[in-house]
Protein backbone atom coordinates (compact mmCIF):
# COMPACT_ATOMS: atom_id res chain seq x y z
CA UNK A 1 0.00 0.00 0.00
CA UNK A 2 1.32 3.38 -0.97
CA UNK A 3 2.22 5.48 2.11
CA UNK A 4 1.15 8.67 0.30
CA UNK A 5 -2.52 7.73 -0.20
CA UNK A 6 -5.04 10.37 0.84
CA UNK A 7 -6.46 8.26 3.67
CA UNK A 8 -3.00 7.54 5.07
CA UNK A 9 -2.04 11.21 4.87
CA UNK A 10 -5.30 12.23 6.54
CA UNK A 11 -4.87 9.81 9.46
CA UNK A 12 -1.19 10.78 9.74
CA UNK A 13 -2.19 14.46 9.90
CA UNK A 14 -4.79 13.76 12.58
CA UNK A 15 -2.17 11.86 14.60
CA UNK A 16 0.30 14.73 14.09
CA UNK A 17 -2.05 17.39 15.50
CA UNK A 18 -1.02 16.82 19.15
CA UNK A 19 2.66 16.91 18.18
CA UNK A 20 2.15 20.16 16.28
CA UNK A 21 0.17 21.61 19.18
CA UNK A 22 2.93 20.71 21.64
CA UNK A 23 5.44 22.34 19.31
CA UNK A 24 3.39 25.52 19.05
CA UNK A 25 2.91 25.62 22.82
CA UNK A 26 6.67 25.36 23.33
CA UNK A 27 6.78 21.98 25.06
CA UNK A 28 8.67 20.44 22.13
CA UNK A 29 11.48 22.04 20.16
CA UNK A 30 11.29 22.32 16.40
CA UNK A 31 13.83 19.49 16.08
CA UNK A 32 11.68 17.19 18.24
CA UNK A 33 8.57 18.02 16.23
CA UNK A 34 10.32 17.29 12.93
CA UNK A 35 11.69 14.05 14.38
CA UNK A 36 8.23 12.86 15.49
CA UNK A 37 6.25 13.77 12.36
CA UNK A 38 7.45 10.77 10.27
CA UNK A 39 6.36 8.51 13.13
CA UNK A 40 2.87 10.00 12.86
CA UNK A 41 2.83 9.15 9.15
CA UNK A 42 4.04 5.61 9.91
CA UNK A 43 1.36 5.21 12.58
CA UNK A 44 -1.27 6.44 10.13
CA UNK A 45 -0.07 3.93 7.55
CA UNK A 46 -0.25 1.13 10.11
CA UNK A 47 -3.72 2.14 11.28
CA UNK A 48 -5.11 2.32 7.75
CA UNK A 49 -3.47 -0.99 6.80
CA UNK A 50 -4.95 -2.68 9.87
CA UNK A 51 -8.37 -1.20 9.19
CA UNK A 52 -8.27 -2.30 5.54
CA UNK A 53 -7.18 -5.79 6.56
CA UNK A 54 -9.98 -6.08 9.11
CA UNK A 55 -12.67 -4.73 6.78
CA UNK A 56 -11.79 -6.80 3.71
CA UNK A 57 -14.10 -9.79 3.35
CA UNK A 58 -12.42 -13.19 3.06
CA UNK A 59 -11.81 -14.44 -0.46
CA UNK A 60 -14.26 -16.98 -1.77
CA UNK A 61 -12.84 -20.40 -2.55
CA UNK A 62 -12.31 -20.86 -6.24
CA UNK A 63 -14.48 -23.39 -7.98
CA UNK A 64 -12.70 -26.36 -9.39
CA UNK A 65 -13.00 -26.76 -13.10
CA UNK A 66 -15.01 -29.80 -14.12
CA UNK A 67 -13.27 -32.31 -16.32
CA UNK A 68 -14.55 -32.18 -19.90
CA UNK A 69 -17.56 -34.37 -20.49
CA UNK A 70 -16.91 -37.29 -22.83
CA UNK A 71 -19.76 -37.79 -25.25
CA UNK A 72 -21.03 -41.36 -25.24
CA UNK A 73 -20.85 -43.00 -28.65
CA UNK A 74 -24.08 -44.53 -29.81
CA UNK A 75 -22.62 -48.00 -30.28
CA UNK A 76 -21.29 -48.10 -26.68
CA UNK A 77 -23.73 -48.87 -23.86
CA UNK A 78 -24.21 -46.15 -21.30
CA UNK A 79 -23.01 -47.09 -17.83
Amino acid sequence: MNPLRWDVLLVGFVLALPVLALGLRGDLSAEEVVTRLPWCLAAGWGAVALLRLASTPPARPKRRARPPHKPVAEDEPAA
